[in-house]
């Protein structure tokens, strides 16, 4: 039986990898690209997992057995053809390397399908990334600060089209970093998949001697930055980016609102989250009057009284938190924010490059 560790894995130009574990195993984590072709369902691995615990190993294997056997063409037909018409021979991994995994290429053998097994599973992944991530992170951070609208998200993602090496991290978490932050994303990313997702970036930049990101908090969404990148957020470069207030209002509307506001969902969770953000306010007056626009579902109202009143004020007091210089810029829209932000890279020596 032929196998391969975990940093053999990233040497290979195209893996074929095959996540053989049942699929809410998968969507809890999972290497990014793999395909998810489980031996058994959630209810079957459930099954099984009881049999061994009230009765032992041999039971639980011989109903493995019977589940498994039924299935095995249909399994066998689906990972042969995972790999198209390429002679890549696929790589299989369950947990840990263990006896689903190795049955699995061990049945591929007898049917004439070369494959590998990943020596240690997931679990030796995830083991290898975290503490991969450390060594690999860049030597210097350039971090992007501004009020709440300024649109710091889609500045980077215009950086990131110059050329420039950059980390979303609220991509990675699927979460926009606010109390309002996953309106529209879904439940959002765990901490398996958003270090997943920084891992597979951080290849990407490697070579590159800097890194962009945004000034955010350790916890975005559901997922914790480590803490060597916190350390380098904090020593950073730091580019402070200024709009007028009409224009973050502008653009907190276009992302947060328009597309959303007549989905059924979305009041309710506009409420939940508000209600959230008032347990922190003392000011009376303002409350009234925000649960006075939600109720009448005039949301875009909203807007500029909790920027002025919630946000900027809890925003500028994190600015002492910085240890690094700050630049300040004044800009009317990303598009200038993205040119003055490369100008001021340009002038530091940090250069755009290809990724």
């Amino acid at each position: 039986m032929k196998e391969i560790n975990v940093e053999e894995i990233f040497e290979k130009e195209k893996p074929v990898i095959i996540d053989i574990r049942s699929p809410i195993e998968f969507k809890d984590g999972a290497i990014p690209g793999a395909i998810n072709i489980p031996l058994f369902s959630d209810e079957e691995r459930t099954e099984i997992g009881t049999i061994y615990k009230q009765t032992g190993p041999e039971k639980a294997q011989w109903r493995a057995m019977e589940i498994v056997s039924p299935k095995l063409p249909t399994l066998l037909k689906d990972i042969k053809e995972s790999t198209g018409d390429s002679k890549v021979h696929p790589i299989i991994h369950c947990w840990r390397g263990g006896m689903r995994s190795r049955a699995v290429v061990t049945f591929l053998d007898f049917s004439g399908i070369r494959s590998t097994l990943l020596t240690g599973g997931y679990k030796a992944y995830r083991q290898f990334i975290l503490s991969e991530i450390p060594k690999i992170l860049p030597e210097r951070a350039v971090v992007l600060h501004g009020l709440t609208g300024v649109g710091k998200t889609e500045i980077l993602k215009r950086l990131d089209k110059m050329g420039f090496p950059v980390l979303d991290l609220e991509e990675m978490a699927c979460h926009r970093g606010s109390i309002f932050g996953n309106i529209g994303l879904g439940e959002g990313h765990n901490q398996k998949i958003f270090d997943s997702f920084l891992f597979k970036r951080l290849q990407e930049l490697k070579g590159s001697s800097f890194f962009l990101m945004e000034a955010e908090s350790k916890r975005v969404g559901k997922a914790m930055q480590p803490d060597e990148l916190m350390n380098k957020k904090t020593n950073g470069i730091n580019i402070y980016i200024h709009t007028p207030l009409e224009q973050r209002v502008k653009h907190i509307v276009k992302e947060y609102i328009v597309p959303y506001e007549h989905l059924p969902w979305y009041h309710t969770q506009i409420s939940e989250s508000l209600e959230r953000v008032l347990k922190r306010v003392k000011d009376n007056e303002m409350k009234k009057i925000l649960l006075g626009f939600l109720e009448k579902r005039q949301y875009t109202e909203m807007v500029p009284i909790l920027l002025e009143n919630y946000y900027d004020p809890k925003y500028d007091f994190k600015r002492q938190d910085y240890n690094g210089e700050f630049y300040d810029i004044f800009v009317e829209s990303h598009e200038e924010a993205a040119e003055k932000i490369a100008q001021k890279l340009e002038q530091l020596s940090f250069k755009s490059q290809p990724i």
